[in-house]
């Protein structure tokens, strides 16, 4: 199966120019690679770029009123294939629960699209030795009722997301085993938190089946030399 890279815009690039660029020179780096590449810009920007699109977020009801909302039939008709789920800035800022990361899941499952969801312990907890209980809990809540074959994983320590202070590759690939071992030994796992192109072909030695990648995805030559990797 391919490898699978992600690029997480987030909240940039802030013009459309900008966004254009960066769609054209991605797109034109990565044309001939086998490895599945997938961008995912901010809402307004997806109707942009060619490829395959992924949404940041989704809403878990179709429509109504629900100010400021996008539902995955929306995200579908703009040619979206994945929808990231779950990431740990959304459950931060946005106090989003594993009970809320289930429903809209079960929202972009409906609609045909695959979840990107994101898991992964702060400082404080792996410090004290919470790193397994809480993947654990995030996995059996946010997880209650899907079906696994139909999901992508990303293990993302929030720690390491944005400081590039990445996960040593050894302890990662502990926590895809034990990632494995709570869900299924068939789903797919990527590795999300300070991956840049020096440390990306660490962590697919090591058995990740793709990555999330934040800021280094807003560079286009280093995001092609991330996505050159996975060949």
């Amino acid at each position: 199966m391919k490898k699978i890279i992600v690029a997480n815009w987030k909240c940039n690039p802030v013009t459309r120019s900008e966004a254009e660029e960066l769609f054209d020179s991605v797109s034109k780096g990565v044309k001939d690679m086998e490895v599945e590449t997938v961008i995912c810009p901010p809402f307004v920007f997806l109707g942009l770029g060619s490829g395959i699109l992924g949404a940041q977020d989704s809403f878990y009801e179709e429509k109504g009123a629900y100010t400021g909302e996008v539902s995955v039939t929306m995200l579908k008709e703009l040619g979206c294939q994945y929808v990231i789920v779950g990431h740990s800035e959304r459950r931060k800022y946005f106090n989003e629960t594993d009970e809320l990361v289930n429903k809209k899941i079960k929202a972009i499952l409906g609609a045909g699209l695959t979840p990107i969801v994101c898991i992964g312990e702060t400082e404080e907890e792996r410090e004290n030795n919470k790193t397994e209980e809480i993947l654990e809990k995030e996995i059996k809540d946010g997880l209650e009722g899907v079906n696994l074959s139909k999901i992508i994983i990303a293990y993302e320590p929030i720690w390491a997301i944005g400081t590039g202070n990445a996960c040593d590759v050894e302890e990662a690939q502990r926590m895809r085993e034990v990632i494995q071992k709570m869900t299924s030994k068939e789903i797919r796992i990527l590795y999300g938190g300070s991956a840049n192109a020096s440390n990306a072909k660490g962590y697919l030695d090591a058995g990740f089946d793709g990555l999330l990648v934040g800021g280094a995805s807003l560079k286009a030559s280093e995001f092609i030399k991330i996505v050159e990797q996975g060949i």
